[in-house]
């Protein structure tokens, strides 16, 4: 995986820096990604003295395919490290109320951070370079605040205000491709079949490709934001300029070798 460029070196996943957070402060419920109900707070019966995942190496074939594809774009070790100071929630049980409270905030805003972190990268978006480096200095700040002020953070608020520049930013970025056809915002395309379609330049934010067969489709500055590809078929698909695609949606998707993805995803291991 090439460098994601020094604003976003430290949203990348650390989790021998961190104390299980994910394990422990997020609920999920028995379905086709986890094999158990768990409920917030309570800590995952796989999870290990060490804060490791028992486990991490068969998540899938054990039922959690959820959990393979999770990413907490560095939410985990800035929470346990820096907020908290390294006391982790065994330890110190008067702080685990509060940390789990915190992390799941925190990941929101590191999430925006990097959106921004993209955004700032793109030529084509230089007019609104001011706006990105304003927005992401404010999304930087809440994350150094003390663990009470970050409990109170309203992180919609944030996330619509950031959404409007990565809006306008990916709009400057698709202009010589957009197409009307192609507008396809939050739309329900669950088992589409798109192979090899034209989708240069789509509008894709929020859409529903949930095992839909994307072989071969050219998403090259195709707006990927909040699109939920689980299951989706991205074998030979040309996804190496898609825009704000994430690990999680990679992670979550089905590929292979010929698939192109941008230099700072990896390409999943369960991928053929």
């Amino acid at each position: 995986m090439s460098s994601p460029g020094p604003g976003r070196v430290n949203l990348l996943a650390d989790c021998a820096q961190c104390f299980g957070l994910c394990c422990v402060a997020l609920p999920f419920a028995a379905s086709a990604d986890f094999a158990f109900d768990k409920a917030a707070g309570q800590p995952c019966p796989n999870l290990q003295t060490d804060f490791r995942c028992g486990i991490h190496n068969s998540l899938r074939q054990n039922g959690f395919p959820g959990c393979a594809v999770f990413d907490c774009f560095g939410a985990g070790q800035h929470v346990a490290q820096v907020t908290f100071g390294g006391r982790d929630w065994r330890q110190a049980p008067d702080t685990a109320e509060q940390m789990f409270a915190v992390f799941p905030v925190m990941r929101g805003l590191h999430e925006l951070l990097w959106y921004l972190g993209e955004a700032a990268g793109l030529v084509a978006a230089k007019s609104l370079h001011g706006r990105i480096a304003a927005a992401t200095r404010e999304i930087e700040r809440l994350t150094e605040l003390s663990a009470a002020e970050i409990e109170r953070v309203v992180i919609g608020d944030y996330q619509r205000a950031v959404d409007a520049v990565l809006l306008h930013t990916s709009e400057l970025a698709r202009a010589e491709f957009r197409r009307k056809s192609t507008e396809l915002r939050g739309a329900d395309l669950m088992g589409a079949k798109l192979r090899g379609t034209k989708l240069r330049g789509a509008n894709l934010r929020g859409a529903y490709l949930i095992g839909a067969d994307l072989r071969g489709a050219d998403l090259r500055l195709a707006d990927l934001i909040g699109a939920d590809l689980r299951a989706a078929d991205l074998r030979g698909a040309d996804l190496s300029s898609a825009l704000f695609l994430t690990q999680f949606q990679v992670n979550a998707a089905r590929g292979d070798e010929s698939t192109k993805l941008p230099a700072v995803l990896n390409r999943p291991s369960h991928w053929c």
